[in-house]
C-alpha cells in the first residue's frame, strides 16, 4: 500500500468475505493519473483497427489479464508510479461466468495484496477485437 492513501472500510474487514476490492480509498497527497482503457492488445495500434494486429493475443483470460496489468504497469511507471498506486479500477469483462474467476486470480497475484476500489461491468464485445475478454481503466495517485 502507498503511504499517500488509506483503505476505508465501514465494517470489519472479515477475511471470510474474500473481497477482491476495497470499498473506498482516502487520498492524502500525490498526483492523479487517469489511464485509458487497456486490454491485451498493444496500447499503440492502428485506427481503424486491423484484425491481424491482434492475432497474437492469447484467448486465455488469465493471460489476457496478465498482459493487461503489465501494460497498465508500464503506463504508470512512465508517470512515476506502479500498480500499488491504483486507487480506482473499472473492469469490463466479456462473459463474466466464464472469465471472471481466472481474471480475479491473476489480478490478485499481480496486485500483491493491494486492493483498489473496483467496479466490474459485463460487456458484450470489446471495440478493438472480439477475442478480447477484458478491458481495464484505472485512476492512480503517484508520488509528487
Amino acid at each position: 500500500m502507498s503511504d499517500n492513501f488509506e483503505y476505508i472500510h465501514t465494517a470489519e474487514n472479515d477475511p471470510k468475505w474474500n473481497m477482491p476490492y476495497t470499498p473506498a480509498i482516502k487520498v492524502h497527497s500525490g498526483k492523479t493519473v487517469y489511464v485509458s482503457g487497456v486490454t491485451a492488445a498493444p496500447v499503440y495500434h492502428s485506427h481503424p483497427h486491423i484484425a491481424e494486429e491482434f492475432d497474437h493475443i492469447p484467448l486465455d483470460p488469465s493471460e489476457q489479464a496478465e498482459i493487461t496489468l503489465n501494460q497498465i504497469r508500464e503506463v504508470l511507471q512512465a508517470a512515476g508510479g506502479d500498480l500499488h498506486h491504483i486507487v480506482q479500477m473499472i473492469r469490463f469483462i466479456k462473459d463474466i461466468e466464464v472469465n471472471q474467476d481466472a481474471i480475479n486470480m491473476t489480478m490478485k497475484r499481480m496486485m500483491g495484496g493491494h486492493l483498489p476500489t473496483n467496479t466490474t461491468i459485463e460487456m458484450v464485445r470489446q471495440a478493438t477485437d472480439p477475442r478480447i475478454v477484458l478491458e481495464v481503466t484505472v485512476v492512480a495517485v503517484v508520488p509528487e
